[in-house]
């Protein structure tokens, strides 16, 4: 399908070099509709170097266009000097024809193809259940995930823990303590230990198993729980319809050896200094404001050096693109590892560092208090019980990423159209139904049909809709956010519902119903396609 905007582009810019001109040329969905679908600013953009008018330089510009009347049906200029243009009715009705022809191709590139992607997400240590918080991360890495596939890149799903520093030693130390508890015992609970009930589950079952002659320091309290702590996290991820390809661990970069590698390395760069009984790197020597400790006086490293040989691995494993998404907390501290790894001589290049704000949820109006500490929070599994994945799925996505999401629960409980999901999902199951019906009419949705009877002004204004798709799509490529997609997805939903207040589909006239409903298959398959990429179901009956 010819893309409008960039044919735009195009004629202008063949119209420039016959006037020997050379301007990068911006092509705008028009704010006015009364003069044109798609405007340029280009002659006010010129206005400066060749010193005229900006109604002028745009009356000349548009002396110098060649259209083809099919695509654009009229071009006019406009004060101050904008460039309109009006897509021919031909063009959009043709469309219809090749979304169908498309199916599940269409707004579909080759942008990724035969090249690897590597997106890294979720990453919670396996300390406790995964919470809503981490639920916007699992939801947000998959779908761009999806994105990326839609764009027929390789994509890896990547699942990074740490399971060699304090927190996973305390981990240990509260189940080792309710052990005690459960067998007589004096245990003491660490401090700042996890207290949720699901340490007490834990110590149980190693009880029921290992019997009551454990010692304090048997390793099992740690391993067992990481084991079951891992095993409620995969399950919950696969409840949202998320599964990663691969697993790794920080344990292993110690193993290997590559945690001391990069330590010797950046040493032999003089990028290493003893300080106070710690081990820092020389950051400010790297462009950062100050130095940072790789190593405590303790001996205990900081995640930074972990993670550094952990991207180090990342890069030599050759992806064409590595995500990173992180938390609003890992805002300050992910610079530290790229310019580590810059100073390696690494071409840190393909990493693209997203960076997603928090979570609250909301019940009654009222913020839900949540500590993951003190184990009082909704866990992820919880919130899908309450609403069903799909709707966790979309909530989670529904705002950009750089925002703060109220995760609003009696909104996400709704089962009417207030709900935005149960909004496209009814829009889906609507045309399903349509379909239907018209095949019991033996009305056939072939693709092949007269367009020309697709005139009324909310069938274009649909139609008009549909064409958009691609653009979207290539921008959440672009933006690596899903927001997008949930925002054209309703807006497409309520063009249909507009469409279907004002048009009725199966008529008493063969030819225009075999139309609307080649038109409505148009958009069963948009949202089918959008809905997919979202991790949405799209069902045929509600």
């Amino acid at each position: 399908m010819i893309e409008i905007k960039q044919y735009i582009s195009e004629v202008i810019h063949a119209g420039l070099a016959k006037l020997e001109i050379k301007e990068n040329v911006l092509v705008e969905k028009s704010a006015n509709s009364d003069f044109g679908d798609f405007s340029s600013n280009i002659a006010m953009a010129l206005a400066k170097t060749l010193r005229k008018n900006p109604l002028e330089i745009a009356k000349m510009i548009q002396s110098e266009l060649t259209i083809d009347k099919k695509i654009i049906s009229d071009h006019s200029v406009t004060q101050p000097g904008f460039l309109n243009f009006r897509v021919a009715k031909l063009f959009y009705q043709k469309t219809v024809t090749e979304i169908i022809a498309s199916a599940d191709t269409f707004g579909r590139t080759d942008t990724g193809k035969g090249k690897n992607a590597n997106v890294e997400f979720v990453s919670a240590n396996p300390t406790g259940p995964l919470t809503v918080g981490h639920g916007r991360q699992a939801v947000l890495g998959d779908t761009i995930a999806n994105i990326l596939e839609w764009h027929h890149y390789d994509v890896t799903r990547e699942y990074y823990y740490n399971d060699a520093g304090r927190q996973m030693r305390i981990l240990g130390q509260s189940v080792t303590a309710r052990y005690l508890d459960q067998v007589g015992q004096e245990g003491d609970f660490p401090e700042d230990g996890y207290e949720g009930d699901y340490i007490k589950t834990i110590a149980k079952e190693i009880l029921e198993r290992h019997g009551d002659g454990l010692s304090p320091e048997d390793r099992i309290f740690r391993t067992y729980a990481e084991e079951l702590i891992f095993a409620d996290i995969k399950n919950t991820l696969e409840i949202i319809g998320i599964n990663h390809d691969v697993f790794s661990n920080e344990q292993t970069y110690y193993n290997t050896g590559a945690i001391d590698a990069v330590v010797e390395d950046l040493r032999n760069k003089n990028l290493i200094y003893e300080s106070e009984g710690a081990t820092w790197l020389k950051a400010t020597a790297l462009g950062l404001e100050k130095d940072r400790v790789y190593y405590k006086s303790s001996g205990e490293p900081t995640y930074r050096l972990p993670d550094t040989a952990y991207h180090r691995d990342k890069l030599n494993r050759n992806f064409d693109l590595i995500i990173d998404l992180f938390g609003a907390d890992h805002a300050d501290t992910y610079p530290d590892v790229l310019a580590a790894l810059e100073a390696l001589g690494i071409d840190i290049a393909p990493i693209r560092v997203l960076i997603h704000q928090f979570v609250t949820l909301l019940k009654s109006g009222k913020k839900v208090k949540m500590s993951t500490r003190k184990a009082t929070f909704v866990t992820l599994e919880e919130l899908i019980k309450q609403v069903g994945p799909d709707v966790v799925r979309y909530f989670f996505i529904m705002r950009s990423m750089n925002s703060h999401l109220n995760f609003d629960l009696d909104l996400a409980a709704d089962q009417s159209e207030k709900n935005p999901v149960y909004y496209l999902q009814y829009a889906h199951a609507r045309i399903c139904n349509i379909i239907k019906n018209g095949a019991e009419k033996h009305l056939a949705v072939t693709g092949e049909f007269d367009s020309a009877l697709l005139s009324d002004d909310a069938e274009i204004s649909l139609i008009k809709v549909l064409t958009e798709f691609p653009e979207v799509m290539a921008t959440a490529l672009e933006n690596m956010e899903p927001q997008g997609i949930a925002n054209y997805l309703h807006h497409m939903s309520a063009e249909f519902h507009k469409f279907y207040a004002s048009c009725r589909v199966i008529t008493d006239d063969h030819d225009l119903s075999t139309a609307r409903l080649n038109l409505i298959t148009a958009v069963k398959i948009i949202l089918g396609n959008g809905l997919g990429v979202l991790g949405v179901s799209a069902p045929e009956r509600m």
